[in-house]
């Protein structure tokens, strides 16, 4: 399925960008990282396990094993040189049968943060690619996510969404705070909704509570 399709089918009107969760009608945010604490950060500090479970267990909660999902992965240019050129390279560490990246579709598109671009000289490079959930290491591109602001590597700052086709969500983790679920319908995700409730960001919980009840 074409991420266009994909989009005006499930989730028309809307630009993929973040923040997802401010932009359409029926999600989740959902803490990743509790209890920070200034000072540097590791891989097995209690911040960062938990930030990753967090990540991972939403993310096995939401996909099963062998359903079809889309990932999309932006690569912002700007201009710089430091763009990446190969397109296989974001997606060949995290993928373990290499020849499905020959299936992997690229677009270019103007900046999609137009509003930071006054002078219309940046680029988005969308790569998509269609897959099974067993296909990807998941778990360590999650973890890589999340380590992108806390100076841990290997680390991912582009942004990456994963699209459920049978379920017709989108989940996204933008860092090591949180991640956005959102879905067509209440139903489709409220039994994610009651199993972390717990974990529901507090700032937008109560808007959160009027979707499911």
């Amino acid at each position: 399925m074409l991420l266009n399709d994909y989009m005006n089918e499930n989730f028309p009107n809307l630009n993929l960008r973040p923040a997802l969760f401010y932009n359409w009608e029926v999600g989740i945010r959902f803490e990743l990282g509790i209890e920070w604490e200034v000072g540097n950060h590791f891989k097995n500090d209690p911040y960062t396990r938990g930030a990753y479970k967090r990540a991972v267990t939403l993310f096995e909660s939401l996909h099963s094993q062998e359903e079809d999902v889309i990932v999309v992965v932006d690569v912002d240019d700007f201009g710089d040189g430091k763009t990446y050129k190969h397109k296989t390279k974001i997606f060949a560490k995290y993928i373990y049968e290499k020849t499905l990246l020959y299936k992997l579709k690229h677009t270019e598109m103007p900046y999609i943060f137009p509003e930071e671009d006054e002078e219309g000289k940046y680029k988005t490079n969308r790569f998509t690619l269609q897959c099974k959930v067993s296909d990807m290491r998941y778990i360590p591109l999650l973890k890589a996510v999340c380590n992108q602001d806390l100076g841990i590597q290997p680390s991912i700052y582009q942004r990456i969404y994963f699209l459920n086709i049978k379920r017709r969500t989108i989940f996204h983790v933008y860092d090591d705070r949180g991640c956005d679920l959102l879905a067509t319908s209440p139903d489709s995700i409220r039994d994610i909704y009651n199993t972390y409730n717990d974990w529901i960001l507090d700032y937008d919980k109560d808007v959160i509570d009027k979707v499911f009840k």
